[in-house]
């Protein structure tokens, strides 16, 4: 599987949009702008960049999502309302709408995994985008999501920092993680993984960098060029 789209937990998210976009990145919000929990770094294809922030006290609702979405869900949603800003998450995007096959391979290969959501989330523009998700009870595992539905990427995007594209995650990942890591991931191009005492995103590799950004405006995310000899998704 392909990855989907890393996640940046924000403590605000319209302080993060602001300063995003001052990095030069081209960001919209995914739902109406007063209201929105989350926002969208976008590429014409491949994976992408979400903001997000969780609501107040959310570690406080543990059983409530666990009851309400599946067992292990709770844990992740505690762990990235507890986090500090960075990187809390990464997300693997199955080839259809239908979750059954990849949810039943990973449980075959020993990896449990909740049952599948539905979402659907309504645009500023008054459109409704439409996906499922599924999360391994590991909660350092990358989670599956189903392509949106109407597809989202635009068909062209510019970026003012020059931008094209992510070509990768870095990650680390523990021992006793890898080998039900490796299921999730399989053979994906996206990943570059290193041993690590804990399971965690390190970097992510964006093509078309030329130029260091500010730390101060990253909100803990740590964003490095894509070597110039890595072709995929450059143009």
């Amino acid at each position: 599987m392909r990855c989907s789209h890393v996640l940046v937990k924000v403590a605000d998210l319209h302080a993060a949009v602001a300063d995003f976009r001052e990095l030069g990145f081209t960001v919209d919000y995914a739902s109406a702008e007063r209201a929105a929990r989350h926002a969208h770094i976008w590429f014409a294809e491949g994976p992408i960049i979400e903001l997000l922030t969780t609501p107040p006290r959310a570690e406080l609702l543990k059983w409530p999502i666990e009851l309400a979405l599946g067992r292990g869900v709770g844990t992740r949603m505690t762990r990235w309302a507890r986090a500090g800003e960075g990187f809390c998450d990464v997300a693997v995007v199955t080839g259809g709408s239908d979750l059954a096959g990849p949810r039943r391979r990973l449980r075959d290969a020993g990896v449990p995994i909740g049952r599948p959501v539905a979402w659907k989330r309504t645009r500023p523009d008054g459109a409704v985008t439409r996906f499922r998700f599924a999360y391994p009870r590991n909660d350092r595992l990358p989670f599956l999501v189903t392509p949106y539905d109407p597809p989202q990427h635009p068909p062209e995007v510019r970026h003012p920092n020059g931008v094209t594209s992510l070509i990768r995650v870095l990650l680390d990942v523990g021992a006793t993680d890898r080998p039900a890591f490796d299921r999730v991931i399989g053979d994906s191009p996206d990943f570059a993984v290193t041993p690590g005492e804990t399971t965690r995103i390190r970097a992510i590799e964006l093509a078309g960098l030329t130029e260091q950004l500010d730390t101060r405006l990253l909100h803990g995310a740590a964003v490095r060029p894509a070597s110039p000899t890595d072709s995929r998704r450059t143009s």
